[in-house]
This record gives C-alpha cells, structure tokens and sequence, in this order.
C-alpha cells in the first residue's frame, strides 16, 4: 500500500498495517471516517490538518442533479459500488 504524506508529499512507508516513518491521521465526516496519512516530520512541526475540505458529490437521479449526501442509504450503497468506464 502506498500513501503520502498531506503536506510534503512524502512517501509513507507501510509494512503490514504498521507506519514505519509516519501517522495515520482519522477523521469523521458525515459519519463516513477519512485516513489522512503525516509523515513523523510534518506531524511533529504541526499536529493539526490544515487545507482539508471534503468535496461534495452530485449525481443525476431522474433529470435533478442532486449531492450524494443526501441520499437515502441505500441509494449511497449503489452509488459507492458503480464502476466507471473510460471510453476511447
């Protein structure tokens, strides 16, 4: 698994669900918990996340476009579960 760090952009080693040089940061939003990864450098300067914004979701159901978050939680399920497709 590969992640980086938030603010530097720094590789973040993980071997076997253990940090070797980093933190896993978690968040809740809207029930729904977000992983945010610092590496140990960033995270002792500052302990805090900062330029975080959650992005708001629209689809279309049945000619209204309408944000995802407001859905019912079924709807949410299938909305998770769609796959996208690139055509050329």
């Amino acid at each position: 698994m590969k992640k980086n760090c938030h603010d530097c952009q720094k590789a973040i080693k993980i071997e076997k669900e253990k940090i070797i040089n980093g933190v896993n940061l978690v968040y809740s939003q809207n029930g729904k918990k977000i992983s945010i990864f610092k590496c140990n450098e960033c995270y002792d300067k500052d302990k805090s996340l900062k330029d975080f914004q959650g992005c708001e979701v629209y689809s279309r159901i049945v000619g209204y476009l309408r944000p995802v978050q407001q859905w019912n939680k079924g709807k949410q399920k299938e909305f998770d579960e769609r796959k996208n497709y690139k055509t050329k």
